[in-house]
């Protein structure tokens, strides 16, 4: 992409990691809404994650062909079903995870803050201890040390006890701490209704402003009537 021009308002784009954890239809979510929503992503995808994306969803993320893939990912639905969603990904800029001199590797590097969805487990680790293995723990400890929003939505369960620490370094280090958990009274028909919940949480955590869900209005009830 080319730099802003004189005048022109410098792009200042949302990082989303995503890691190897499964919840890759979690991710697809949050991309299109900050999409849907006129925001500028720059995207790392961890070698792990790959992994993860070609067994939940047959896709093979290439570098080489990175816009079609993420086409193709992003039109899928949470069932699996190809096509059912239509998404322009032109704003979106695409790091390699081992470039460890791409842009959100520096703090000097403009961006509104991270998401990392879903996160792992090992994810966690990597940012909580600061060992910065590759661009995605790399940005994140810059996020951090630049006092920059991090949304961190760990997928795993059971949770042990040296998890558990390592995520409240996090929240003690300012990030928020989201775990992917969906709920129901949303009146949740499908399975993209579940998914969508807590996308649309991790958007409220970083203040962006989406339609994903039912919000809570204080009616008992009120979800069951949309079922």
């Amino acid at each position: 992409m080319n730099p802003a021009k004189p005048g022109e308002t410098a792009r200042t784009p949302w990082i989303v990691g995503v890691s190897g954890a499964s919840g890759t239809p979690y991710a697809a979510a949050v991309l299109r809404a900050l999409l849907q929503a006129g925001e500028s992503v720059d995207l790392v995808i961890s070698r792990a994650s790959r992994l993860t994306l070609l067994d939940e969803t047959g896709i093979s993320f290439r570098d080489a062909h990175w816009q079609e893939d993420l086409r193709g990912w992003l039109a899928r639905g949470a069932d699996g079903k190809p096509g059912t969603f239509e998404v322009d990904v032109d704003d979106v800029r695409h790091w390699s995870a081992g470039d460890l001199a791409a842009g959100p590797s520096s703090g000097s590097y403009p961006s509104k803050g991270m998401l990392i969805v879903p996160a792992s487990t090992a994810c966690v680790a990597g940012v909580a201890l600061g060992l910065s293995k590759d661009l995605l723990q790399r940005a994140a400890s810059v996020t951090l040390k630049e006092r920059r929003k991090l949304v961190v939505a760990v997928r795993e369960t059971p949770l042990n006890g040296q998890t558990l620490r390592h995520l409240v370094t996090l929240d003690d280090a300012g990030a928020t701490v989201l775990p992917a958990s969906p709920a129901f009274y949303a009146g949740a028909t499908h399975i993209q209704d579940l998914v969508d919940f807590v996308a649309g949480r991790v958007l409220d955590a970083a203040g962006v402003g989406h339609s994903l869900y039912r919000r809570w209005e204080g009616e008992l009830g009120g979800g069951s009537r949309t079922i």
